[in-house]
C-alpha cells in the first residue's frame, strides 16, 4: 500500500515537473515578436491617420483576396487605404486579434481577425465589422517583415 502511494506521488511529481518545462511551442521566437510588432505598428499608423507609412507593411509583390472582390495588389491596397484615411467625413480604426503566428525561416503566417470601426461625422452610431483572415509575411533583405499575401473576409453576423 505504501509502495503504491509512493508510485502515485512519484508520478504526480513527474507530471508537475514536466508541466513546468517549456516546450518548443512555448519557446519565445524573436521573429514572432517582430511580425507582431509590424502588425501593431501598422495598426497605430492607420489609427493615427499616418498616410505616409500606411503601405510600409506590404511588399511590392503583394497579392490579396477579400471575399466578393477581385484579386488585388500593392497599389490597389495602398490607394484604398490612402482614400479611406483622406475621407474628412469618416473616421476609420482597426484593432487586431492575433490568434497565431507561425514562423518557418523567412516566412511567417498569421491567423488573425481585424475589427474595423467606422464613424461618420454626421452619424452618432459607429459601424463595426469583424474581418477574419490569414496574412503571409516574408522577411525582406533589410530584415523587415512585409505582407506578401493575405486572404480576408467579413465574418457573418
Amino acid at each position: 500500500m505504501i509502495e503504491h502511494r509512493s508510485r502515485q506521488l512519484g508520478a504526480v511529481l513527474l507530471i508537475m515537473t514536466l508541466a513546468g518545462v517549456p516546450t518548443a511551442a512555448q519557446t519565445p521566437d524573436p521573429a514572432q515578436d517582430e511580425v507582431r510588432a509590424a502588425l501593431l505598428k501598422w495598426t497605430a499608423d492607420f489609427n493615427a491617420g499616418n498616410k505616409r507609412e500606411i503601405c510600409d507593411i506590404f511588399a511590392r509583390d503583394l497579392r490579396y483576396d477579400y471575399r466578393g472582390f477581385p484579386e488585388r495588389g500593392y497599389q490597389d491596397v495602398c490607394d484604398l487605404l490612402q482614400r479611406a484615411l483622406s475621407d474628412p467625413d469618416k473616421r476609420f480604426s482597426y484593432f487586431p486579434n492575433i490568434k497565431e503566428i507561425i514562423v518557418a525561416g523567412d516566412l511567417a503566417v498569421v491567423r488573425l481577425s481585424w475589427t474595423l470601426k467606422v464613424k461618420s461625422k454626421d452619424e452618432a452610431a459607429e459601424m463595426s465589422s469583424e474581418e477574419p483572415g490569414l496574412d503571409v509575411f516574408r522577411r525582406e533583405p533589410d530584415g523587415h517583415w512585409k505582407i506578401i499575401r493575405y486572404i480576408a473576409y467579413e465574418a457573418p453576423r
